[in-house]
């Protein structure tokens, strides 16, 4: 199970994710609480172990100025958060030539009507079609707020719509996982990968050293 700890504003909590057995940790340049600069990300990422997954969480801005800012910081994966845009995710692909990998996430409307299900298996096959990122996060989305709002998603209206839409593409599960439901959602969901920001926090920005060990230990032992 591949584990990223995101939303990380310091170099401290990056290297405890890291230490305790985090497969990635992720820094989010969208507008947030959590917001981070280049300049932050560069002051941390050279000090983390080798090994880890540096991902950077990006809005929808100009390919250039993402690939700008993932060379500046030393990011491994950039993850696309502002919206399904194909000829981003085209542009970045050529950019990036294969060095940098990219992440893109499709958002799960949690207020949604009974359409969202269809929207988000529609955006599932077009990514798909396109074999240009193989790892799709799902995230919720409560009304204008993308990601962080510590809210789930219908794992159970969502689990047929993202095994029949997304064969071959790698899931990523984030939005409200915690270390009381992380266990659950993987059962529920069976994905190859699970995201937590908010939910391993004492305050936004800052991690809770035993919930982030707690959650950690939760995901790994659900396929031992």
């Amino acid at each position: 199970m591949w584990i990223k700890i995101c939303a990380n504003t310091n170099l401290e909590d990056a290297k405890l994710a890291a230490d305790l057995g985090a497969d990635a940790v992720g820094f989010v340049f969208a507008p947030s609480p959590r917001q981070v600069t280049a300049a932050d990300v560069s002051r941390i990422t050279p000090y983390l172990p080798e090994g880890i997954e540096c991902v950077g969480v990006f809005p929808s801005l100009p390919a250039q100025e993402i690939a700008g800012i993932s060379q500046e910081c030393g990011l491994s994966t950039v993850q696309l958060h502002g919206g399904v845009s194909m000829e981003l995710v085209q542009q970045l692909y050529d950019i990036f030539n294969g060095q940098t990998k990219l992440v893109q996430t499709v958002h799960w409307q949690v207020d949604g009507d009974a359409a969202n299900e269809a929207v988000v298996a529609q955006h599932l096959r077009e990514i798909a079609a396109a074999d240009l990122v193989d790892r799709v996060l799902i995230d919720s989305k409560v009304g204008a707020a993308n990601g962080g709002t510590g809210v789930t998603f219908d794992w159970n209206a969502a689990h047929a719509a993202l095994t029949q839409a997304a064969p071959g593409l790698k899931l990523i599960v984030a939005g409200g996982l915690r270390p009381d439901n992380v266990a659950d959602a993987i059962h529920r969901l069976n994905p190859w990968g699970v995201d937590v920001a908010s939910g391993v926090e004492q305050s936004p920005g800052r991690k809770d050293p035993e919930k982030l060990s707690a959650f950690i230990r939760a995901a790994r032992e659900v396929n031992q």
